[in-house]
């Protein structure tokens, strides 16, 4: 049997015995939170626990590295859909120590891309439209300096207001010890009334 078929079948099992009836919620986040972290297994369970959260209580949006790479891309986006439609009020960028998107290296991903089929022409078209792969696809050495990049991504983006305070922290993906590195109710500016 398949991963997939045996995710349906777990499904429909799930489904009618109403297990689901536990985790309903609103889709507002209850703590008005809303969580960039990194896409790491180890933190599926381990970060909601490490924070005392429940099912309900915030947003979350994953990825590789808890990393806005772009102003104008879809984890921004999100963000701010979180903010403006679902009632979040604070913004938390958590990264961990060990990860994976930190120590990507271009040129080994474009091997293993090859490996799968990619070929070398997709390649180059990507690199001539103007993507420098070797940029897009690089890690980074600090966690600590990729949160603070990634909290003043957020705060200077010109859709979102000043007074919304955005928090950094990492994360210990073996012990859930989280330490903070940037506290957002320093650099939130007052709301005028």
């Amino acid at each position: 049997m398949s991963l997939l078929q045996d995710i349906l079948t777990y499904n429909e099992k799930f489904v009618e015995e109403k297990q689901y009836e536990v985790y309903t919620t609103s889709k507002f986040p209850e703590k008005k939170m809303v969580i960039l972290s990194c896409m790491d297994t180890r933190l599926v369970e381990l970060l909601p626990h490490s924070m005392n959260l429940r099912n309900g209580d915030v947003k979350i949006v994953k990825n590789a590295g808890a990393l806005v790479s772009h102003p104008f891309g879809s984890i921004m986006r999100s963000i701010l859909v979180a903010v403006y439609e679902l009632q979040a009020d604070e913004v938390c960028v958590i990264g961990h120590h060990d990860c994976g998107a930190g120590k990507l290296e271009a040129e080994s991903f474009l091997n293993k891309a090859r490996e799968q089929g990619i070929t070398d022409q997709v390649i180059n078209t990507l690199e001539y439209s103007g993507l420098d792969l070797k940029k897009w696809l690089a890690g980074f050495e600090s966690v600590e300096e990729t949160v603070k990049h990634s909290v003043d991504t957020i705060r200077n983006h010109p859709l979102f207001a000043k007074h919304i305070p955005v928090h950094g922290l990492v994360i210990d993906p073996n012990t859930g010890k989280l330490d903070l590195v940037v506290d957002g109710y320093e650099y939130a500016v007052r709301k005028e009334d």
